[in-house]
């Protein structure tokens, strides 16, 4: 029995599943060093793999139990959690950018841009979905941001900074739920739980490439038996991931095939090429045979250089279709002769420039077994990987219930109700309120809209409880949600579009008043409170007629009855804007007696000061006028103690009522007006030009600036 169980230890346990083989490893981090206690590789009886593909899990399976026996005995401690990575010939990897915008002064925290990052993932899956064709599932297994951006400026750190406008570009990785599954599956068959995954690219980088060297654009190659795992980086971060089904295990078929070996002797001439100058070995025929590295090296040189063009190929599509400085290659795969000079040769890059990365990688791990057991080499980056990025990472995948229906979702530390919904596909819309449908209709020809009201927000429990959207899940949560509602769709009257005022004040028979506005809504006249219907055609004119007027204030227009406006004969259709006068007589008569009996205030003041005149003259005298319009004087006690006097001249004032811009002016104090003086009534500087030329219209022609002007003339004054 063993002594001591794995979470007391704290101890990580790393498995990296190979076509070919399982290395199993175990050790721990401290002061940033990762310690080494014991590692364990076995092989494969049979191909229960391919191209990092599971085919046979139970096999795999008895693998995995075979190295975690092996290691729990030397270590005498119960492992129970293991860390795992995934390869994929149908790795598919997305790169997307989201922005938000803060409110002023509103300071960055961490819990922001947890809520930044995942709402760039959830883009990055919706976008995936989208461009999805095939019928497989995929999952997202993992992602890794590439930059953050502060009001357009790439930045390192968001936390802490006063936002603005934030952004985050990241790339999103997706691999099918059969690469995913089988991986479980198969631990879950030797006892283990998964506590981490990650993907092979990555868990390589971590020991590889030092981040201190990762603002250098570089290529990782992780060259395994089935796959050839690609990792690009720029500028301080991970930009893009590839994977290619082409690795070892194509160069082991080919040597199977030359000496006609079952694969695994061919697969053990390949590993003894490397490091002998001759390989003795016997062929089914059970001949014994022996062949030299040097006719190994010219057996495989087509496959190692087809190997290398597909692996640059992909390394520049993933670069931007262009090279990269340098290339590191790890892996059992890529140790075969040949390999590196000639992904230098079609990279066309020196060949010091691509190496195989090993021992002088590993300086920073610290191995406590014994050293002349443990070989240093390229094919232990990756398992040493998978425990260090335990650390840095770690991720997992966990299984919740959304509606009643289970799901896997991959889980980064920081899983919230979100994370489940677009897991399950649920609609994003049907989370949050949704608004009614628009009021939609026109007026003035012009497109106009009043929103519908929000309705309700998704009800949403986790275990029972009351939760958001944001809440944090776990492992095996209930996760219950109620789709949103929509609200009340739009609604409005007449009077609650802008450019229809409630009413227009003008002078009505001489009495002032405020007539209420019409609009015109498919061709009918509708007061303010028309509730307004979808598609309503309206027309808001700035104006009433004369006739609507008259409806307005209870006159009833019959065909002998006469309309002025503004002093002028007018008819039903006449416009009265603001301001303007309105009358309506019986007959012309009518119009004629209104004014006789009600003469202009200046003719009134003009006679009482004539009779004033008079008097201070001589009080005795009086003073007559004939039909003609002859004056005489009479009366008086005897001669005047004053010249003759001779009454002055009788001159006669009126008002003038003009349309000016638009608004109707009054003129004052003259008997007849003519076009220059509307200048001393309204507000236009001759004096400081505000164009080339001033325009001039009256009734629509041109004038003279000596041109009488009439009642009721329209005239218009403007800088051109």
């Amino acid at each position: 029995m063993l002594s001591v169980e794995q979470s007391e230890q704290n101890v990580v346990f790393g498995l990296d599943i190979g076509t070919r083989s399982v290395v199993g490893t175990v050790g721990y981090m401290e002061d940033g060093q990762f310690n080494v206690v014991a590692q364990n590789v076995q092989k494969h009886s049979t191909r229960a793999m391919l191209d990092g593909q599971i085919h046979d899990i139970g096999k795999v399976g008895n693998t995995i139990r075979t190295v975690k026996e092996h290691l729990e005995r030397e270590t005498d401690i119960h492992l129970t959690d293991v860390c795992i990575a995934a390869a994929g010939r149908v790795l598919r990897t997305l790169k997307t950018t989201f922005e938000t915008e803060f409110e002023n002064n509103h300071e960055i925290t961490d819990e922001d841009i947890y809520t930044l990052n995942s709402q760039a993932v959830e883009q990055a899956f919706r976008e995936f979905i989208e461009q999805n064709t095939t019928e497989l599932k995929f999952y997202l297994v993992g992602y890794s941001v590439m930059h953050y951006y502060l009001d357009g400026y790439q930045i390192a750190n968001l936390e802490g900074h006063n936002a603005g406008k934030v952004a985050v570009e990241l790339i999103a990785t997706f691999l099918p739920d059969d690469c995913v599954d089988g991986l479980y599956k198969a631990c879950e068959r030797a006892d283990l739980k998964v506590a981490n995954l990650t993907l092979e690219p990555i868990a390589a980088m971590m020991v590889a490439i030092p981040e201190r060297f990762r603002m250098l654009n570089l290529a990782l190659v992780d060259v395994g038996a089935g796959t050839s795992d690609i990792c690009i980086t720029d500028g301080g971060t991970i930009t893009s991931y590839g994977m290619l089904p082409i690795a070892g295990d194509s160069i082991t078929e080919v040597i199977a095939q030359h000496c006609l070996v079952d694969f695994n002797t061919a697969d053990q001439i390949k590993i003894e090429a490397s490091f002998k100058d001759s390989i003795e070995y016997v062929d089914i025929m059970g001949l014994h045979k022996t062949i030299t590295a040097r006719e190994i090296a010219k057996v495989i040189k087509p496959i190692v250089e087809r190997m290398a063009k597909m692996v640059v190929q992909q390394i520049r599509q993933l670069n931007g279709n262009r090279p990269v400085s340098a290339v590191f290659v790890v892996g059992g795969g890529g140790v075969v002769p040949g390999y590196t000079k000639a992904i230098a040769h079609d990279m066309k890059i020196p060949e010091e420039r691509v190496a195989l990365r090993g021992e002088e990688v590993m300086k920073g791990i610290r191995f406590l077994q014994d050293e002349s057991e443990i070989e240093r080499d390229s094919l232990m980056v990756t398992p040493l990987g998978i425990c260090i990025s335990y650390y840095e990472q770690s991720n997992n995948f966990v299984f919740v219930s959304f509606n009643g229906e289970q799901y896997k979702i991959y889980d980064n530390g920081k899983l919230a109700i979100v994370d489940a919904a677009m897991q399950a596909a649920f609609p994003n819309e049907d989370l949050f309120p949704k608004r009614g449908q628009e009021l939609r209709f026109t007026v003035n020809g012009k497109e106009r809209f009043f929103k519908g009201e929000l309705g309700e927000a998704a009800i949403i429990t986790l275990n029972g409880r009351q939760a958001d959207i944001h809440t944090r899940i776990h492992a095996n949560d209930i996760i219950e949600v109620t789709r949103s509602t929509a609200g009340r769709a739009g609604r409005g009257d007449l009077e609650q579009i802008p450019e229809f005022k409630s009413t227009i004040s003008m002078n009505v028979d001489g009495v002032q008043v405020n007539v209420p506005r019409v609009g015109i809504v498919n061709g009918e006249r509708q007061l303010g409170f028309y509730s307004i219907k979808p598609g309503d055609v309206i027309e808001i004119p700035d104006h009433d007629t004369a006739a609507q007027v008259a409806e307005m204030v209870g006159i009833e227009l019959t065909d002998d009855m006469v309309i002025t406006v503004n002093n002028e004969v007018a008819d039903g259709n006449t416009p009265v804007y603001e301001n303007f006068k309105v009358e309506f007589r019986k007959s012309v008569d009518a119009i004629m007696d209104y004014y006789k009996d009600y003469p202009d205030a200046d003719e009134v003041a003009i006679e009482q000061e004539n009779e004033e005149a008079v008097d201070a003259a001589d009080p005795e005298f009086s003073i007559t006028e004939d039909a003609e319009g002859n004056v005489s004087i009479s009366g008086g006690s005897g001669e005047p103690s004053v010249p003759a006097f001779e009454p002055p001249k009788r001159v006669v004032t009126r008002d003038l009522h003009v349309v000016v811009n638009g608004e109707a002016v009054t003129l004052h104090g003259k008997s007849e007006y003519i076009f220059v003086d509307i200048f001393d009534v309204i507000n236009f500087d001759l004096s400081t030009p505000n164009g080339r030329s001033i325009v001039t219209n009256v009734n629509g022609a041109t004038p003279d600036y000596m041109q009488p002007i009439h009642e009721g003339d329209k005239i218009e004054v403007y800088w051109r």
